[in-house]
């Protein structure tokens, strides 16, 4: 039980990597606060040991400090929530980027400024962004606005590893490469031809197969946990080969 007797919270748990991660972590012990800004998605989780379920919009400032201010302590954010938007430089508008910015970047900014009081409070915690292999790793063609804000991402996470590492407060993040989410799964079918655009996300991927969620989960409750106490401002790369 490497996680017994820590809270956590999970943005964007209703699916993909963010349930992984917080199956995974209720099943290390973690007394577990999914959250999800569509209510009934977090049905999948509501009955498993150890995981309590919220409805969360991580665009609402007021929201996010409501609800961390009922929490009291907690031990682990894991930020997850995110978007991806599809084109190039040319083909970006003023709303997408801001949308993109706010829900990839902002939205971490306003749930670790809520979750730090607490972790100060104990002198210890555990900060996990949800960056991407496209970004600071990596630049994708047609990714501009997503690789743009997932670069800051990076960023983020460092400047808060440097402000708080006196404090116990340890903040990293991870970037996974293709992962077969109900999100990529979206996108895929919003294109004409979704068999070539799933075959193209599968050849990009050097080991030739894209990544499930639970594979990505246990670098998640490894940071999260003690085993990681010596790493902070820390970019991790789980992409299966493509920054080689």
């Amino acid at each position: 039980m490497r996680l017994k007797n820590k809270i956590a919270v999970v943005t964007a748990a209703g699916q993909g990597i963010g349930k992984a991660a917080a199956l995974a972590m209720a099943r290390e012990g973690a007394q577990v606060w999914a959250t999800d800004v569509n209510a009934d998605l977090l049905a999948g989780v509501a009955d498993v040991p150890n995981v309590k379920t919220a409805a969360l919009d991580v665009l609402d400032k007021a929201a996010i400090t409501r609800f961390f201010s009922g929490l009291g302590c907690v031990d682990v954010l894991f930020n997850c929530a995110g978007c991806v938007h599809g084109g190039t430089l040319l083909e970006a508008t003023d709303r997408d980027w801001q949308f993109a910015y706010d829900l990839n970047v902002r939205s971490q900014f306003w749930t670790i400024q809520a979750a730090l009081p607490s972790m100060l409070a104990a002198r210890s915690g555990s900060i996990i962004n949800m960056a991407s292999v496209a970004g600071s790793s990596k630049g994708l063609p047609n990714r501009f606005i997503y690789g743009t804000t997932k670069a800051a991402v990076v960023g983020l996470t460092k400047a808060v590893a440097a402000d708080f590492v006196k404090e116990g407060i340890r903040c990293n993040s991870i970037s996974p490469g293709t992962v077969d989410t109900p999100s990529l799964q979206e996108r895929i079918n919003s294109q004409e031809d979704p068999e070539a655009a799933r075959r193209m996300f599968v050849a990009r991927q050097p080991m030739g197969r894209l990544a499930q969620a639970h594979e990505i989960a246990p670098v998640v409750v490894f940071l999260a946990s003690d085993e990681a106490a010596f790493v902070t401002g820390q970019n991790y790369a789980i992409d299966g080969g493509m920054t080689i």
